[in-house]
């Protein structure tokens, strides 16, 4: 039986980054002998691989704990580029809009009319303005590290538009206990420190508020099946996976009360399609290539790849043919989590 999970291993001071002339690829944290979540040291290393998407050079290795199943980068990257960490895309889906209609109407069923609600990493805002169809009296705003949340504001897709992070501590003091409802979509994984993420969204959420977070299930069998092509991997700018009991365990430790946790809402049906357009995408001349060494756009490898386009379609048609049934089953990659922060928390 799993331990429950304490305060964070303190990490060791990042050793300085070298400069990216030298040609040695980003600096790395020093190696962890112990699990970042809950401080054993029985470690397994599940992943070696390097940036598939945007040939960040070096290489990349995830661990997993044997006792609790935490997933992460071991060591981790210290290249300062925020584009490890936010701001990167996954595939697209076309479904999205009705998704997040129905995570926002996971909510109404605790809570009806929020007056107040923050999107974190919110983007362009897709999130807040398809939720506003199911909460149309709800003030939506957004956070964001990147300049796009104030766009989305210029859009009227939210009412305030903050731009930086949960853990920032004008972020921290500006919000504090100002929100019934925070929504967090695959932003614990993109984290330095998920607890620290977790503790500044209780910290802006009211008592009696609710959280509402989507992540990535590292049991996912997609990522055995897939290895390194998985998408949910998306090495370097994904340091955490964190398995549901972990989840669920901080957030009571944290005076929460979780009251769903749902695989078949969370998962998304890209796994085949985004691994074979990361496999297509990663035989392409890398950026910065020069232009004398790079195939004709018409010779071989360029045919090869527009003929595949059809089969990443087929592929995509899959993903969602199969997803009623794949997100009843271990193969679902994400799961939802619904949490009531208790009147006493402070």
């Amino acid at each position: 039986m799993t331990a429950p999970p304490g305060p964070s291993a303190p990490t060791p001071p990042p050793v300085p980054a070298r400069s990216p002339a030298a040609g040695a690829g980003p600096a790395h944290e020093p190696r962890r002998e112990d699990c970042p979540w809950c401080g054993a040291h029985r470690l397994r290393t599940r992943l070696r691989t390097g940036d598939l998407r945007r040939r960040t050079p070096g290489r990349f290795t995830v661990d997993e704990c044997r006792d609790c199943g935490h997933t992460f980068q071991n060591p981790r990257p210290t290249d300062r580029d925020p584009a490890l960490h936010h701001g990167v895309p996954g595939p697209g889906l076309p479904d999205a809009p009705r998704r997040h209609r129905s995570a926002a109407r996971a909510v109404r069923r605790h809570c009806p009319e929020p007056e107040s609600w923050l999107d974190v990493g919110t983007g362009h805002a897709a999130f807040p303005a398809a939720a506003r169809e199911v909460f149309p009296y709800t003030s939506f705003d957004g956070l964001d590290p990147t300049r796009r949340v104030e766009r989305a504001r210029a859009a009227e897709r939210v009412e305030e538009a903050f731009v930086g992070r949960l853990t920032d501590p004008h972020v921290r003091t500006l919000l504090r206990a100002r929100y019934d409802v925070v929504s967090l979509f695959h932003q614990l994984e993109l984290a330095p420190d998920p607890r620290a993420e977790l503790r500044a969204a209780l910290h802006v959420l009211r008592p009696g508020g609710h959280l509402l977070l989507e992540t990535t299930d590292p049991r996912s069998l997609f990522a055995a099946l897939l290895g390194r092509w998985w998408p949910s991997y998306d090495q370097p700018r994904r340091p955490h996976l964190l398995p549901p009991a972990n989840l669920r365990a901080e957030l009571e430790a944290q005076g929460c009360t979780v009251l769903a946790v749902d695989h078949r809402a969370g998962h998304l049906p890209h796994d085949l399609a985004g691994a074979l357009g990361t496999m297509l995408s990663h035989a392409l001349p890398a950026p910065g290539t020069p232009r004398r060494a790079t195939p004709p756009r018409h010779g071989p490898r360029h045919a090869l790849l527009r003929a595949a386009v059809p089969l990443v379609a087929a592929a995509g048609a899959a993903d969602h043919a199969l997803a009623p049934l794949v997100r009843r089953t271990p193969f679902a990659n994400a799961y939802r989590v619904l949490a009531r922060k208790d009147t006493s928390a402070p």
